[in-house]
């Protein structure tokens, strides 16, 4: 499956989706990142958007990629797609992360449309309602974007397709590791911390202990939310064998 996550916003937790909910779920994905600034040292490889073609070829090789189209380059990513008339259809799914904040709901409406305008049909569009408040309303905290789905449906949506806020995103980051590693990690900490030779080594150990806690805490909600967005519904075409496997 080939799965682009993308918004017109920063600061939407594509990454997060992109590493934590998706790559795991997907087996044999990889992670690209497309991001002029900030983009994490973890991926696979990094492209500016401006390398389109590049890209275009790199997706006929793949079979199960993940690209993570930062902010800066969704709007040059999406005029190169009008350009090069049906490129979208490289991807199988779009999914579009939206949180709260009213600008962003915005943003996300303005994703939807541009992809609806591009030619990308509803049903391979998905939205991951992201960074919510455990004690907010799902549906007044996103009033604005569903009314506008109801009067424009461009898109699947599932209030199910949500992850709350959470801090161990921001912990993961640069760990080099997956949530499920940490989920699964057998380390007697409390004993650890207890024979510790000094502070810094227990509050690292306590560090750790508490990541340990919150993964397992999270992977449920990821689970759940996968699940929720039902891309076995998506009809994914049937890989082309590559020219290697056709020469052999």
């Amino acid at each position: 499956m080939k799965v682009a996550v993308l918004s017109f916003s920063g600061n939407v937790g594509k990454s997060t989706i992109a590493r934590h909910l998706l790559a795991p779920r997907l087996p044999g994905s990889r992670v690209i990142a497309i991001e002029s600034v900030n983009a994490g040292e973890d991926e696979d490889h990094v492209i500016r958007g401006r390398q389109f073609a590049e890209l275009q070829e790199f997706m006929q090789l793949v079979d199960n990629v993940i690209v993570d189209i930062g902010a800066s380059n969704v709007e040059d990513l999406l005029g190169l797609m009008r350009r090069y008339r049906g490129s979208h259809e490289d991807f199988d799914v779009f999914i579009v992360p939206a949180v709260a904040a009213r600008k962003q709901q915005r943003d996300t409406m303005a994703t939807l449309a541009e992809l609806s305008r591009l030619g990308v049909p509803a049903d391979k569009v998905r939205v991951v309602f992201n960074m919510v408040d455990e004690r907010a309303e799902l549906k007044q905290a996103f009033g604005p974007l569903l009314s506008f789905l109801q009067e424009a449906p461009l898109a699947r949506c599932s209030l199910d397709a949500c992850l709350e806020l959470n801090e161990v995103y921001a912990l993961m980051n640069g760990s080099g590791t997956d949530l499920r590693t940490v989920a699964a990690d057998p380390t007697d900490y409390k004993a650890e911390i207890v024979a510790a030779p000094d502070t810094a080594t227990r509050v690292s150990l306590a560090r750790r202990l508490a990541r340990r806690r919150l993964a397992l805490g999270v992977l449920p909600a990821l689970d759940d939310c996968f699940a929720a967005l039902d891309l076995q519904g998506v009809e994914v075409p049937q890989a082309m064998p590559s020219a290697v496997g056709a020469a052999s």
